[in-house]
């Protein structure tokens, strides 16, 4: 009988060790699995947002680094002189437009936020046409709302929550 237990427990003792690899195996596909999901919401985010800028030519990159302690106001992304990346070119992202090309090198550019307390935009209201001013300012964009000066809206049409975009009379912007 004791003979019996003792095999028992090394039967379990390995039936253990092999239900602890599958349980790794398994962490591992499912991390796996996750990666890609995380990827592939990525990529349709990406695609989004090429059909809505289909106009304009585009090249994908990743921020690679920032220079300060607040990501927002400046960051380095992976493409640069050799991927046709030249200073002044927007910078867009999920929700559109977040920055400019100030600086580039050969596989590097320095791109300034939008929102950066330094940061100036025209641009206009989109279902009124309406012109504006946004500028960059860091505690209210932290409450989800932006400041803007200069709009004149003598029909009284413009209300919160309108969409903004970049007006066709800047310099350094493209327009929409």
């Amino acid at each position: 009988e004791m003979v019996e237990e003792r095999r028992s427990v090394n039967e379990l003792i390995e039936e253990n060790l092999a239900l602890q690899e599958q349980i790794d195996a398994l962490t591992n596909e499912n991390t796996l699995l996750m990666q890609d999901k995380y990827e592939l919401s990525n990529l349709r985010e990406l695609y989004e947002l090429d059909l809505q800028y289909s106009e304009y030519e585009k090249i994908g990159a990743r921020i690679i680094a920032s220079n300060s302690s607040n990501w927002f106001n400046s960051f380095i992304i992976d493409k640069g002189t050799d991927d046709g990346i030249m200073v002044n070119m927007n910078v867009i992202a999920g929700s559109g437009l977040v920055g400019i090309v100030v600086e580039t090198g050969s596989n590097w550019a320095r791109v300034n936020s939008i929102i950066n307390d330094s940061s100036y935009v025209s641009a206009s209201v989109l279902h009124t046409q309406d012109n504006m001013v946004v500028s960059g300012d860091m505690q209210l964009i932290e409450q989800g709302v932006i400041a803007y000066s200069q709009l004149i809206d003598e029909e009284g049409l413009v209300q919160k929550g309108d969409k903004i975009v970049t007006s066709n009379i800047s310099d350094k912007y493209l327009p929409g």
